[in-house]
């Protein structure tokens, strides 16, 4: 609360000009804008990349797809190809195989989005050396490449990848800062100067340009100073609940845990309704993901008490 603040419509913010220098400068990018969300950063990205009757390709369970409320078409006027990868990844064979041809009634393939990590894939992630042959593609084939990195620092605590080396194989990428790093709100939204410059004009018109905003950017600040490092806690959680879930007489099957999400199907036996609700009377907060699939989050205020208490209950369940 003690943030230097100004209006950052007029750039005029030393705290929100402090974060998109940093969070440019740690990706190897020209310039940054801060906004309210990630699906905001995501939906300007594509804005700011395509023109109407344009076409974005994405694996079916990218958040862009299935929880942006078709804001591809809604703001951007654009189509959208699916592809059926493994846990939400998609690969250059698969990009290249799903561009159209040059016809009147086919529209133009010009963007793909890919996620890392995939929140509905179970938090499965991409390596570098994964996504380099996509980035070859799209430079091949005149693609634009947007990053949906919603859970890129969980990510890259894992693979001990730099944010700097990721950062070079993208056109765009969208950075969620009130996920895993636990800030209230903002997410960033990182490229070239003249896309940035572009991208404020359509987020001043999604109703996203903020007047003293540094308060929520030195939060975002806070989180890049203190957080990151303790993302493998969660997502060595994460795992610990995963292999506990594998062993429980209610659960049919458990997605791969790579990261800080833990997604797993139920048997017939229990709807996910039902078990989500089973959980919360006992002070467990979980999402239904389907009629039979239910997720699970490890993230910074839960603690080695909190874990334990939760294990003891997903067993006892089992019982």
């Amino acid at each position: 609360m003690d943030a230097k603040v100004g209006d950052d419509v007029f750039k005029q913010d030393p705290s929100v000009n402090e974060l998109q220098s940093r969070v440019a400068d740690m990706f190897g990018m020209e310039d940054a804008l801060f906004c309210p969300s990630g699906t905001m950063t995501n939906q300007i990205a594509i804005k700011t990349h395509t023109n109407p009757m344009d076409e974005l390709i994405c694996d079916k369970l990218s958040h862009v797809y299935k929880y942006e409320n078709g804001g591809y078409a809604y703001n951007s006027g654009i189509a959208i190809k699916l592809i059926e990868g493994k846990y939400g990844k998609i690969t250059a064979d698969q990009v290249r195989a799903s561009v159209n041809p040059n016809y009147d009634w086919l529209a133009n393939s010009k963007l793909v989005v890919i996620e890392n990590s995939c929140n509905t894939g179970g938090g499965t992630y991409y390596t570098k050396e994964e996504i380099v042959p996509i980035r070859d593609a799209c430079t091949d084939l005149n693609l634009r490449l947007h990053l949906d990195g919603a859970r890129l620092f969980n990510v890259l605590v894992e693979t001990e990848e730099s944010t700097h080396e990721i950062g070079q194989l993208f056109d765009s990428i969208s950075i969620c800062m009130s996920k895993g790093l636990g800030a209230p709100v903002g997410s960033l939204l990182l490229g070239k100067k003249d896309f940035i410059a572009r991208a404020r004009k359509f987020r001043k018109a999604m109703g996203g340009g903020m007047r003293q905003a540094g308060f929520l950017a030195a939060a975002c600040n806070y989180a890049l100073d203190h957080q990151v490092d303790r993302l493998k806690i969660d997502n060595d959680r994460a795992k610990e609940l995963g292999k506990i879930l594998e062993s429980c007489s209610y659960v049919e099957s458990v997605l791969p845990v790579m990261t800080n999400i833990v997604i797993f199907n139920l048997n017939e036996n229990i709807t996910a309704a039902e078990f989500v609700k089973k959980l919360e009377s006992k002070g467990i907060i979980a999402s239904a993901f389907g009629p039979q699939k239910v997720r699970l989050v490890t993230h910074l205020n839960i603690d080695e008490q909190m874990m334990k208490q939760t294990k003891n209950i997903l067993k006892e369940l089992s019982s």
